[in-house]
């Protein structure tokens, strides 16, 4: 059996992150990945570091649109799996239940400080570590072509005001001024100005190759059978690799975290919610910042000379086989918004699991059952974007110091 001070089960967006701080605090790191570190959920997806995304998936009214969205499958950017699992139900029901101003309310202070302490720690990473990742703070543009969606960016640029975040409102003519690669139904625009993007892929490899020659210890292809405990701890790491006898556990393994810890008695939530990307080398117009599509919910990013779209979530299994039918119909929304060459040359199609909660809030914080598990995980779609300050956070937390804001909306307890 290995000993390790900090074991890091997962080596994507949260893994690396918490490995980057931890050791930049003075702990020695090893981390385990069931294939390839910088690989997983977070390479392929839209590459947004959005501050403005204060607002949990579960809110009022999501429930309608979700069945609403459901009714045209062909073109909806949601579907569910139909499942009689038990914890699937359950989460549903909690989901369901969540989906009120109240939970709303309670999720905007820390999703704010969060994502704000998120994006200030991206701007110094990529500067102090000189990162070529396509790094750009030119926010995020949302099109609308129709009133009612149109209605709601305005209704959510207000949340953002009354939160002190940054909102422009914008009408037709200025969007396009903005977006002269937008088509002429666009009717309007919100302009979220404190938003970010990079390519995602670049960051985490250069962030991966970061940890590793600061002394992390990197086991891939290492799948976690099992934890063992004791008195209230961690003291076995079961893998197909061996075992790892820790002193501190940092689960980050996304989607995989309630297969990881499953007979511990921690009840973890979290579903699997599959998103697809296509990216292409850049178009003939291309889109001069990050764009989300209001009504189709597809994600659309300038990374340097390639072009990438992100969109559906689904609540499916663990399965990350890429539906080419739903890769078409993403090409097909993108192209109702803005100016697209009759044929494109696509260089990669994808599909990840995004780890989802039944509150749309992560869980960060110590297990309830174990003084040396910390749990990372349950970001859903802003895994990549929340990573930098989950990584200072739980880096905090495992030198008993004073964290950067209070955790306890993000704590394991709310589930028990």
């Amino acid at each position: 059996m290995t000993d390790a001070d900090v074991l890091i089960i997962g080596g994507g967006s949260i893994g690396l992150n918490c490995a980057y701080s931890l050791l930049k605090s003075g702990r020695k790191v090893t981390i385990l990945d069931q294939k390839n570190i910088a690989a997983g959920s977070s390479a392929g997806n839209a590459g947004h570091i959005v501050p403005s995304h204060i607002v949990p998936l579960a809110a009022p009214g999501m429930i309608g649109t979700a069945l609403k969205w459901m009714l045209n499958p062909s073109t909806s950017p949601f579907s569910m799996k139909a499942s009689l699992d038990p914890a699937y139900l359950a989460w549903l029901l909690q989901f369901a239940m969540a989906c009120s101003s109240a939970n709303v309310q309670r999720a905007i202070p820390p999703l704010k400080a969060l994502g704000l302490l998120s994006a200030k720690n991206f701007r110094e990473l990529v500067l102090a570590e000189g990162f070529d990742c396509h790094y750009h703070e030119t926010g995020l543009l949302f099109l609308y072509q129709t009133e009612e969606a149109y209605a709601g960016g305005k209704h959510e640029a207000g949340i953002l005001h009354e939160n002190g975040l940054p909102a422009e409102i914008l009408d037709a003519a200025e969007v396009h001024r903005r977006e002269p690669a937008a088509l002429p139904g666009v009717i309007g625009g919100v302009h979220f100005t404190g938003d970010a993007a990079l390519h995602p892929g670049r960051f985490l490899e250069q962030l991966a190759r970061r940890v590793r020659a600061m002394g992390a210890i990197v086991h891939e292809n290492t799948v976690v059978s099992g934890l063992q405990s004791e008195n209230g701890r961690i003291t076995r790491v079961r893998t197909n690799n061996g075992d790892f006898s820790p002193a501190l556990v940092v689960l980050a393994a996304g989607a995989w975290s309630p297969t990881v810890v499953k007979g511990l008695g921690i009840n973890i939530p979290i579903q699997p919610a599959r998103g697809y990307s296509l990216t292409m080398r850049a178009t003939k117009k291309m889109p001069r910042q990050a764009l989300l599509l209001g009504e189709r919910r597809v994600a659309v990013t300038p990374l340097g000379n390639v072009l990438r779209f992100t969109g559906r979530l689904e609540l499916s299994p663990l399965d990350t086989r890429v539906n080419e039918k739903h890769i078409k119909g993403i090409e097909q929304a993108v192209r109702e918004y803005i100016d697209l060459d009759a044929s494109l040359d696509i260089q990669e199609t994808w599909a990840g699991l995004r780890p989802t909660t039944p509150d749309g809030m992560p869980i960060i914080g110590y297990s309830p059952r174990h003084n040396n598990l910390l749990i990372a995980s349950g970001h859903a779609m802003l895994g990549l974007s929340l990573g930098p300050g989950t990584g200072q956070v739980v880096a905090e937390l495992a030198a008993g110091s004073p964290t950067a804001f209070d955790l306890q909306p993000f704590s394991a307890e709310r589930f028990r």
